[in-house]
């Protein structure tokens, strides 16, 4: 049996615009599509980094991410650096998990207009 080793995810995502509910909605479609992508339970994560660009403001997104069960997690919420012709709206993850598999068959999550930040990751 293969022993669980310390892996961190990726994802990002994006909003159309700046409301809590919007933020809620991209965070916690996010979190999920990565948990089920990787085939993660909730005891599998370690903790959860999130950045925002700098004109998403209305809630933090781990806030909402203890809506879906991670008021349990370490989350911490970080502002990107406001680098000219970054992407606007986006939300980003670390997720730091225990699991099984190995680098080349881990998979990061790029939803929404994110999914140009990683074309080489699309299936």
């Amino acid at each position: 049996m293969t022993s669980a080793l310390v892996r961190a995810l990726r994802g990002a995502t994006t909003c159309e615009v700046d409301t809590p509910e919007e933020i809620a909605q991209a965070t916690q479609e996010l979190i999920l599509a990565m948990m089920e992508r990787n085939g993660l339970d909730h005891d599998d994560v370690i903790s959860v980094l999130f950045t925002t660009s700098t004109d998403l403001t209305s809630t933090f997104p781990a806030t909402t991410a203890r809506a879906i069960g991670f008021g349990d997690v370490p989350l911490i919420c970080a502002s990107e650096i406001n680098v000219p012709g970054a992407m606007t709206h986006c939300i980003r993850v670390m997720m730091h998990v225990y699991t099984t598999r190995s680098r080349d068959q881990i998979h990061h999550i790029y939803l929404r207009q994110a999914q140009s930040l990683r074309d080489d990751l699309r299936a």
